[in-house]
């Protein structure tokens, strides 16, 4: 009989465990992938900036700090504290949206060494693992809210017929927000799956 009783517990812990075990390499995957397009981001970003003079860099730069990205109206923590307050939930959610803002934008990514055909299919990926996650972790007491009432226009005119200088400031405007967004979304992905460690310190 207790033979019994402890194959079943044996049993029993395989099953419970295996969910965290399927949690955490699900995480795993999504933030090697963000990590991957976060460093493409920079990649891009840099890339182009070499591209430029000191002095369309430097007005280039004190444009965008009066400027905001589109995905700005993405409501996401303020601060590293806020971050580290939010729900493994809400993180997911935001992290989602972000990534989804950008899936037509970043058919225009492209620069140096990174070709445009390579951004998209990792921002789609990286998409379904998130959505895959969310739906993991839903427990009932938050909505992952429906994400067609959040969808961003393109960047304003970015799609239009533009003189150079503005065509300049768009470019460097889209490579600048994808960079920061990725950023952004690597943060969140880590501390989410950080809590799946309960001894681990998720200090930012």
């Amino acid at each position: 009989m207790d033979r019994v009783v402890l194959l079943l517990s044996v049993v029993s812990l395989g099953v419970s465990a295996q969910p965290i075990t399927d949690g955490q390499r699900l995480f795993s995957i999504a933030v090697n992938r963000v990590q991957h397009l976060h460093l493409l981001a920079q990649r891009l970003f840099s890339d182009f900036e070499s591209s430029l003079q000191t002095e369309e860099q430097r007005q280039l730069n004190k444009i965008f700090l009066q400027d905001f990205c589109n995905s700005d109206y993405i409501i996401s923590p303020i601060d590293k504290h806020e971050t580290q307050r939010s729900s493994v939930l809400k993180l997911l959610s935001i992290s989602y949206r972000l990534v989804e803002s950008w899936e037509f934008p970043s058919r225009s990514l492209s620069g140096g060494s990174v070709p445009r055909n390579q951004i998209s299919p990792k921002l789609s990926e990286l998409k379904t693992g998130i959505l895959l996650l969310i739906t993991a972790n839903q427990d009932g007491g938050e909505i992952f809210p429906d994400s067609s009432a959040l969808q961003l226009a393109p960047y304003g005119n970015y799609y239009q017929s533009l003189g150079a200088d503005e065509s300049l400031r768009r470019s460097y405007e889209l490579l600048a927000c994808f960079k920061k967004d990725m950023h952004k979304v690597e943060t969140y992905l880590t501390v989410a799956k950080c809590r799946l460690s309960p001894e681990a310190n998720c200090t930012l």
